[in-house]
């Protein structure tokens, strides 16, 4: 089991019944869109981010990408950590029908899959950062330039992230979540 200081950040119950079975940590939910209208989540959310930092892990459909942006608004920037669900399509268990996107959230994710994600971030664990800047991005044609938005998609498509990300998104969770040698195979792909 991984044990990790800083808070993880999840949307409902049962994401948090999920993260629970791997990781050994202080799991807050924000009930949702309901963290809109919680004044007293919010500003547990703020202390714990003040303290040490927080890892938000949202579904990558809209509505974990509202939530995303709103954590992203309340709490500074050095003070959270985003990790980022691949799109992929099915349902989870629990439920009879597919989300509204058709994709799967946090809950729906395999157990190595999680693990691998978090286990940078673990107490002791090296957390691995790799060193990429906008200019990077522009250089190889992800940004600022024709087909670039095209060409972010399908690299986030190649390294397992949503390719709903900003380019500013995408780099962040490149920085975090991609070593070098994968970023590189990934880039070696793009058309």
């Amino acid at each position: 089991m991984l044990e990790i200081s800083r808070p993880i950040i999840v949307e409902g119950k049962y994401d948090k019944i999920k993260l629970s079975r791997i990781v050994k940590a202080h799991i807050v939910t924000t009930d949702g869109f309901g963290i809109f209208s919680a004044s007293q989540k919010t500003a547990l959310i703020r202390r714990l981010a003040e303290e040490s930092g927080v890892i938000v892990l949202t579904d990558s459909d809209g509505a974990g990408l509202v939530i995303r942006n709103y954590l992203r608004n309340i709490l500074p920037p050095d003070k959270i950590i985003h990790l980022y669900t691949p799109r992929i399509r099915g349902k989870e268990k629990r439920k009879s029908a597919p989300s509204k996107e058709g994709f799967l959230g946090v809950e729906g994710m395999e157990l190595a899959w999680l693990e691998k994600t978090l286990a940078p971030f673990a107490d002791g664990g090296a957390k691995p950062r790799m060193h990429l800047t906008k200019a990077d991005l522009y250089a190889l044609g992800l940004s600022g330039g024709p087909n670039s938005e095209a060409r972010r998609r399908e690299l986030s498509r190649l390294l397992n992230l949503p390719d709903n990300l900003s380019a500013n998104a995408l780099l962040e969770a490149i920085c975090l979540l991609v070593t070098e040698e994968e970023f590189d195979r990934a880039v070696g792909l793009l058309p």
